[in-house]
């Protein structure tokens, strides 16, 4: 069971994130959860724990220390990451989840409900089409799309001084070609050799 795994004990602590059993209990259950519906809708091709923890679960909380203020959105969560996980791991910041895939959506839905997070929404739509009642402190994106284009299709959801941050594996030095204003962090996830960035980008 995940929840009795040491692999993922000891990167939650290398992450500085106490493995509490409470957030172990519910980490395991979106496991089970994510293993069950995968079996009947493919919303994932890692399905192994190992997999699980590092490239699902460690891969999606090491941006939590860069995220800004209360309201957090998840654009193009797909199966709910990074998304799930930090609002396991944050629980007094708001999190809205989007995706324009009605399978992945129901699925985000169904661990929402099943996890208790009622600090967490859902939403399934386009992100050009979607417009908030407020706007977003940070915007999180995670395979979406290439930098400037991500950013521009997300814009309309940010604050003034908002924060975009895209997750990316190598540095994306063509990609950053197109862009102004941007900061670039290498972060590690723990268990992982494969490179992994973050390219910060903020409102004016």
């Amino acid at each position: 069971m995940i929840d009795k795994d040491q692999q993922l004990i000891s990167g939650l602590k290398a992450l500085a994130l106490e493995p509490t059993p409470e957030k172990m209990g519910k980490l395991g259950q979106l496991y089970d959860l994510l293993r069950r519906w995968n079996q009947v809708f493919n919303l994932t091709t890692v399905t192994d724990p190992k997999g699980f923890v590092t490239l699902h679960i460690l891969d999606s909380l090491t941006i939590r220390r860069f995220l800004q203020g209360n309201r957090i959105v998840d654009v193009g969560t797909g199966a709910g990451f990074p998304g799930l996980p930090l609002a396991i791991f944050e629980p007094d910041r708001e999190f809205v989840l989007l995706d324009a895939s009605v399978k992945k959506i129901r699925f985000v839905r169904q661990a929402v409900l099943e996890l208790g997070l009622d600090h967490v929404d859902t939403v399934h739509s386009r992100v050009e089409q979607y417009q908030p009642p407020d706007p977003f402190d940070t915007v999180v994106t995670r395979a979406f799309a290439d930098l400037a284009t991500g950013f521009n299709r997300c814009r309309h959801l940010m604050k003034p001084g908002g924060k975009f941050i895209a997750m990316k594996g190598k540095y994306p030095q063509t990609e950053l070609e197109t862009l102004a204003n941007y900061r670039v962090e290498s972060v590690i996830v723990p268990g992982l050799e494969a490179e992994r960035h973050l390219v910060e980008i903020k409102t004016p």
